[in-house]
């Protein structure tokens, strides 16, 4: 085995040499090492798009008189004879097919589970997200967390096509993290003090709130009967077509906090939403929260308040992992 690994290497070492010498950098052993794994991890998806024009070309031939298809198969097989050469209609279609950049999906490679990385690879491209924001939305266990949220059929169509969003319930993480604050996980502060790092961080938020978000306003003051409620945090979903309000809370949540945020949806659709736009979205974004308490006090047919977690350091993708395991 040893000397296998040993003949691989030096059969890299020279192909860098030659390659070097006949068009310039770029051709490292390890550059060379990582697009064969590259062409490795990807394969299946290379090997289809380069057939399908083979196929759509195997068509056209159908369309032929005879003499046109002999004459054509006869240039296929001895074109079949010579070295596989990628046309530059198939150049195109495998750039369409890979829309990341390079770094992307070195990084991308690097994720055993094929569901998880494809995952990964549809959200990045549908998010334009950079190399850096891909890797937070690794380290954060995105897909666990989602994963967590759905049931057996959700889950596949979720492996299968990524994040799609048809319903209020789409768009909900739990828990949501917020790393990105600096605000380590015993360290006292107040709501007010929460608020204002998400303002800070905005941007950062924004992307792990998910798709289709604009901020509006924070502390939006509603006015009843001559008193005064504010929002904390008013957002707008382009996709679903609605508000979004998210009102902060460091304990667990009551019932009376519950409550407000039904008020807060109830007053956003009567006075602020227009016809054309759809229901208002509440969450309520607390430390802790005892679901039984959330289902109670809700009505059956609700489908627009929502109760996240929210934790200030990164999730063990492990225990989430097992926890998936275990709702399934």
């Amino acid at each position: 085995m040893s000397h296998v690994r040993r003949t691989g290497e030096e059969t890299l070492k020279t192909l860098s040499k030659q390659l070097t010498e006949k068009y310039g950098k770029g051709f490292s052993k390890r550059n060379l090492e990582q697009m064969r794994y590259f062409y490795l991890t990807y394969a299946t998806s290379i090997t289809q798009t380069v057939s399908a024009q083979f196929t759509q070309e195997s068509k056209n031939v159908l369309l032929n008189t005879p003499e046109q298809i002999s004459q054509t198969l006869s240039d296929q097989f001895a074109a079949a004879e010579k070295p596989v050469q990628i046309t530059p209609y198939q150049k195109e279609d495998l750039s369409t097919r890979f829309r990341l950049s390079y770094s992307h999906y070195l990084f991308l490679m690097k994720i055993d589970n094929p569901d998880e990385r494809t995952f990964y690879e549809k959200e990045a491209v549908a998010g334009n997200w950079s190399l850096r924001e891909l890797k937070r939305q690794f380290d954060t266990a995105l897909f666990e967390r989602l994963l967590i949220s759905k049931n057996p059929a959700e889950r596949k169509n979720l492996i299968r096509k990524g994040t799609t969003i048809e319903n209020p319930k789409d768009i909900i993480k739990d828990p949501y993290v917020l790393e990105f604050l600096g605000l380590p996980e015993q360290t006292a502060y107040s709501e007010t003090q929460l608020e204002q790092h998400i303002i800070d961080k905005l941007q950062t938020f924004l992307l792990e709130l998910g798709t289709g978000y604009t901020f509006v306003a924070r502390q939006m003051r509603l006015t009843l009967d001559e008193k005064h409620y504010y929002v904390d945090l008013v957002f707008y979903n382009r996709i679903l077509q609605c508000f979004v309000l998210i009102d902060l809370k460091l304990g667990e949540i009551t019932h009376q906090d519950i409550g407000q945020v039904q008020m807060y949806t109830h007053y956003f659709d009567r006075y602020k939403k227009l016809e054309t736009e759809n229901k208002t979205i509440g969450i309520i974004l607390c430390k802790k929260k005892d679901d039984t308490l959330v289902e109670l006090t809700l009505p059956e047919d609700e489908k627009h308040i929502f109760a996240s977690k929210y934790q200030t350091i990164l999730p063990d993708k492990k225990q989430l992992a097992q926890l998936i395991k275990e709702t399934e």
